[in-house]
């Protein structure tokens, strides 16, 4: 005896049919449906409790007079309290005697390292590993110095940053403007000579006497530089902006001119000795 096909309820269909397969108007189910609902009411009363729509200057208050921002505010205010008497005791400290003080300290790495993150490392990498024309400071080559109170001064004032008066400046010429081309290339080749690498020992030579009439008086007679002035140690391998045959000449034809930023109106003093540990910590600190 052949069973016969239960026969399904009529619910409707939604009008839509494929290839004579009609779509069937199922009616949700009833949970689903208050669920929904109650979304719906909880929307309404979360945008009346809390700021929820958005005005020309700003939002609806809500009744709860909640503000994420002024929470935020409270918790920065609570920690800044919090660290208030060990800021205190960081910058009343000589620089060279922040070492000596081991809460101090560890709280200025800490810190120094929060604020590289955020405004040094754009520039200086992660890492503070640098990149080509921004300097690594990790290693123990520096420009204007890297004791704790030279590192302190480079940060506070910055470089080449004409705002502060009191920034460290150096320029070094454009000599394509008075150099010919032939002799710039024999003073790229006395460059890759005094730096150990391979080189064109006749126009080395001829640099030689190009080096001691044009880059002697900042890069001293030797080539290993001058912190006074700024003026690199080019007798090294380290090198910010490159050292093959092109980058040198490129430097020696235009010269450069990078700017670091002062950071005396951004930082605080205690953000800026915190930075000030946290660079000279980095291993090349001297």
């Amino acid at each position: 005896m052949a069973i016969k096909p239960e026969k399904k309820p009529d619910v409707g269909t939604t009008g839509h049919e494929w290839d004579g397969i009609e779509e069937l108007n199922n009616p949700l189910p009833r949970w689903w449906l208050w669920s929904f609902y109650a979304t719906i009411v909880w929307a309404l009363l979360y945008t009346v409790a809390y700021p929820a729509w958005p005005l020309i200057s700003g939002a609806t208050p809500g009744v709860l007079g909640y503000s994420s921002r002024a929470e935020l505010a409270a918790d920065i205010a609570a920690f800044d309290a919090e660290n208030a008497p060990l800021e205190a005791r960081l910058v009343s400290l000589e620089l060279d005697q922040i070492a000596d003080d081991p809460e101090v300290g560890n709280f200025a790495r800490a810190g120094g390292a929060a604020v590289f993150r955020t405004v040094c490392a754009q520039c200086h990498g992660a890492g503070a590993g640098g990149a080509p024309g921004f300097p690594n400071l990790l290693d123990d080559d520096w420009l204007w110095g890297g004791d704790l109170n030279a590192i302190y001064t480079t940060i506070k004032h910055g470089i080449r940053d004409e705002a502060d008066p009191d920034a460290r400046f150096s320029q070094m010429p454009a000599f394509g403007e008075f150099l010919t081309r032939d002799e710039i290339r024999a003073l790229t080749q006395h460059v890759l000579n005094i730096s150990g690498q391979e080189n064109d020992a006749t126009l080395a030579a001829t640099g030689a006497e190009l080096f001691a009439d044009n880059c002697a008086s900042c890069h001293g007679g030797a080539g290993t530089g001058d912190r006074e002035q700024g003026a690199p140690n080019l007798t090294d391998a380290i090198w910010l902006w490159g050292n093959t045959p092109e980058a040198i000449a490129t430097t020696i034809t235009n010269a450069r001119f990078g700017v670091m930023p002062s950071w005396q109106s951004r930082l605080t003093e205690a953000q800026i000795r915190q930075v000030a540990v946290f660079v000279h910590q980095q291993g090349g600190g001297e």
